[in-house]
């Protein structure tokens, strides 16, 4: 029998700015909560957001392996914030969720086209390694490894998905920017700004009714305070 899947937080995430801690402004450097999980020979490292430099000193202190022991990358959305460490992994196939690759794809094809129609060749060229690296970015299947599961989240992006981890005593969500930080948990609140606002809230409201644990994504893994605590 094949070990249970394990999760170990790599880097926590914040916000620039929290707006439930009434913070305005950018008072600190905003990056992604980055997630390892593990699942038999699979090494799963999900929103590799810190730079390369930073990211990869990180991953052998929390997990004692280097770059090359990650099998897959998958990212919950294709922000920016949640790729800036990318290269220090190119040797692993990255995966993105289908609908976030076909929506935003098609976005970036669209404004690509308008600056090439409008001669804006400075947005053209930049437009153009966002498609390109997209295309390097394959669909997510619904199952990343044995017991690691896909749970779409749409709403902040367009196709944001998590990741949920069938745990030996409980359930784990890796939620991305579907569930931001404790705080948002709490209040029932989502980040801002969103693509679709009312799904946004679904999403929330569906990663609080499925998951014991959550790894926000701009905060660490909390328990979730509408379920009962697991024994």
């Amino acid at each position: 029998m094949s070990a249970a899947p394990s999760l170990r937080v790599i880097s926590i995430g914040t916000m620039a700015s929290h707006p439930l801690w009434n913070e305005r402004g950018e008072v600190r450097p905003a990056h992604a909560t980055t997630t390892l999980v593990t699942s038999g020979e699979s090494r799963i490292l999900i929103d590799p957001s810190l730079p390369g430099k930073f990211l990869v000193p990180r991953l052998h202190e929390r997990a004692g392996i280097a770059p090359d022991a990650i099998t897959h990358v998958f990212l919950t959305s294709f922000h920016p914030m949640r790729r800036r460490g990318l290269d220090a992994f190119r040797h692993a196939p990255c995966v993105v969720p289908e609908m976030e690759r076909e929506l935003v794809g098609a976005d970036l094809v669209t404004r690509f086209k308008e600056a090439v129609a409008t001669h804006d060749e400075d947005l053209a060229a930049a437009l153009r390694v966002e498609v390109d690296l997209l295309e390097k970015c394959r669909p997510a299947p619904d199952r990343l490894a044995p017991g690691v599961d896909l749970f779409p989240l749409p709403g902040v992006t367009p196709g944001l998905a998590g990741v949920l981890i069938a745990a030996p005593r409980a359930t784990v969500l890796v939620a991305g920017d579907a569930v931001a930080t404790e705080e948002h948990l709490h209040a029932g609140q989502v980040i801002l700004p969103c693509f679709d606002l009312e799904q946004a809230k679904a999403s929330l409201a569906e990663a609080a009714e499925i998951a014991d644990v959550i790894v926000c994504g701009r905060d660490n893994a909390v328990l979730n305070p509408s379920r009962r605590p697991f024994g």
